[in-house]
């Protein structure tokens, strides 16, 4: 089914960003607004402790699972914000691809953030997101 956003490019602006400057919805689409996915398994526990690659990785699953069960999937991603609880940019850049890795051509506006501290214990990762989907 094709995706019912428009990602929106502006050759105005940098193309070093990897994921389009801005995104529409039709008017008639129903929102999802996800809280933030974060890396804990079934029981609670947090997963791949001091791992900012597994801990992205664990929270996009969760994030699939989310959307989901809302009626979703990635495709229907309208934006992201992606928290990483590191002030080293390189903890930041390792984090990013696995999420821009996981959504693959469907290149969502994404703002990437470096925090103080997330709200687990050892988390570093976390991942909001807003989706849109037209109902039948």
């Amino acid at each position: 089914m094709p995706s019912t956003i428009t990602l929106i490019r502006c050759a105005s602006l940098s193309d070093v960003a990897q994921y389009a400057y801005a995104a529409t919805a039709p008017a008639e689409s129903r929102l999802i607004f996800l809280a933030g996915a974060c890396p804990l398994n079934e029981d609670g526990s947090t997963a791949a402790i001091g791992d900012y690659a597994g801990q992205a990785a664990k929270a996009v699953e969760n994030m699939r699972k989310a959307l989901a069960a809302s009626g979703a999937s990635l495709q229907d991603v309208i934006s992201t914000r992606v928290l990483v609880a590191s002030s080293r940019r390189e903890d930041l850049g390792t984090a990013w691809k696995v999420v821009r890795d996981s959504f693959g051509d469907h290149d969502v506006p994404s703002t990437l953030l470096g925090v103080t501290v997330l709200g687990y214990d050892h988390q570093l990762v976390e991942i909001e997101a807003v989706a849109a989907v037209l109902d039948s």
